[in-house]
């Protein structure tokens, strides 16, 4: 496959007209992931999504994970058909 060099890219913000750096990694991500070259700076970024109402805090659910035992908490209601892991043993199970 292809790989691609990407440098640091200095760009402007479509909204506060601020200059702020794409770097390599970000367009890296952003490239696999298939999304286009941001128009708005972090900032901008993140004001938008909150007025949007994308930046609330997801509802926590306390659990004890079904690997360790240990007691943590999740972003998503549990189902009792399904095993709940910690971050560490969800980890673990991944790789």
């Amino acid at each position: 496959m292809y790989e691609q060099n990407y440098q640091d890219a200095e760009l402007a913000c479509g909204d506060c007209g601020q200059n702020f750096i794409f770097t390599a990694d970000e367009q890296e991500f952003y490239a696999q992931k298939g999304f286009s070259t941001p128009k708005r700076c972090g900032f901008c970024r993140a004001s938008r999504k909150n007025q949007r109402g994308g930046g609330t805090q997801r509802q926590q659910f306390e659990v004890r994970c079904d690997e360790c035992g240990c007691d943590t908490t999740v972003p998503f209601k549990p189902r009792e058909d399904k095993p709940v892991y910690c971050s560490e043993c969800f980890n673990k199970s991944r790789a």
